[in-house]
This record gives structure tokens, sequence and C-alpha cells, in this order.
């Protein structure tokens, strides 16, 4: 499978810490819920402290044939031959993680207008991490909430301009927004809270994967 056909993922899931999960627990409860993308993302953390728990999390998502993404940080990408990175606004520019990487990683680029979308298209980025859709306790400094209109306007812009990446919701979003969201013409979501804050977390997982179960055209 190409790196443009391993970008396109309906469901992602992105580690998180909470009083009850640590990172490799949230992302073996996606895992074990059906999910096929795990990004580990530990904002804050130093490179020494993530490199074991991002070696041990690429060890559980090849074996259940999951596609494994790092927040970030690009040489450790490179070091340790994930999958790809996904890069926020504040981190290494997307035409400089590529001269990096090559063209054997997917790289994905945080947005919250078209204007952005429009830039990481230009600097070949592979999906988009859109968001927020709505206040979510999971990320600091958050952009402009979007709402499911503003996923509609982006969409229509892409669309007038040509531009055909998978663009992916973030930021607040439950099982009950899916059909919401989806009608926006989005190509997926991205979860990461509202799993873990579940009473059964890798049920909660196993509902919004099956619900959302089709392959991206």
């Amino acid at each position: 499978m190409n790196r443009m056909d391993r970008a396109k993922c309906r469901v992602q899931f992105i580690t998180h810490t909470t009083a009850h999960y640590g990172y490799l627990d949230s992302a073996q409860i996606a895992l074990q819920g059906g999910c096929r993308w795990v990004q580990l993302r530990m904002k804050g953390a130093t490179d020494e402290e993530v490199e074991p728990v991002a070696r041990e999390v690429q060890r559980m998502c090849r074996e259940a044939g999951a596609v494994f993404i790092i927040d970030d940080r690009v040489e450790l990408v490179k070091k340790l031959g994930a999958d790809g990175v996904h890069l926020g606004k504040n981190d290494m520019p997307l035409k400089e993680a590529r001269s990096i990487l090559g063209n054997g990683f997917i790289i994905g680029g945080t947005a919250n207008t078209f204007d952005d979308v429009k830039s990481h298209h230009e600097a070949g980025a592979d999906y988009i991490g859109c968001g927020p859709f709505r206040y979510t306790t999971t990320k600091s400094n958050l952009s402009p909430i979007l709402g499911a209109e503003g996923y509609r306007l982006i969409i229509n812009r892409m669309r007038e301009t040509g531009i055909s990446l998978p663009l992916v919701a973030i930021g607040g979003i439950t099982q009950a927004d899916i059909p919401t969201l989806m009608e926006t013409g989005i190509s997926g979501i991205a979860l990461s809270g509202s799993i873990l804050r579940a009473d059964q977390p890798v049920e909660e997982m196993r509902k919004v994967v099956q619900q959302l179960d089709s392959p991206i055209q």
C-alpha cells in the first residue's frame, strides 16, 4: 500500500492521559476497539521520554496492522521508521519535514482555515487534521471553534479549488456528532477524550469504528 492510500483513514485516535490511563493504555484501548490509526501525542515530554513509549506503541500498531503516526518529532519518526508525522501550526514547516523524511512517510498538518489547508496542500501534505470542532480540554491554545458549518465552508472551498486531500475533523468530537460531521463532506474524524472518558472505552471505540467502517473513496 502506498503512502497516499495509507493516509486515508476514517477514524484516527490521538493518545492522551487521564487519571486512569497512560499513553500506552490509551493506544491499546484504541487498537482493541478496532481503530487502525494511532497518533502518539506527548506534548511537553522530551525526546528521551517519548522514544521508549513510541517504540512500544509502534510495536502494538504493527501487530494490529495499524498506521502509527508521531506528533511533531520528525527526527524520531525517521529514526524509528514510523509511518509518519503530524505537524501542528507551531511545529516544523511541512516542506522541511518532507525534505528530511522523503516521500515514503505520511505527513499531516493542522488547519483551522481554508488558507491553512491550501498552504499544507501546496507544501505536499498527505492529509489535514482540521479543527477544533468544539472546545476540548485535551489541547491548549485552541484556534477558533469551527462547528459543522465551518467544515462545510472549508470543504466547499476545497472542491472549488480542486484540493482533494483527506480532511479529518478533530476537537471534542463524540460518537453522537458523527452523522452531522460526515454530512459536511469531511473524510473522517479524530478522537481522544471522548473515548477515554467512556465507561467502556474499548466498546466506545468499537462503536465509532463500526459507524465509520467504510473506506474513503
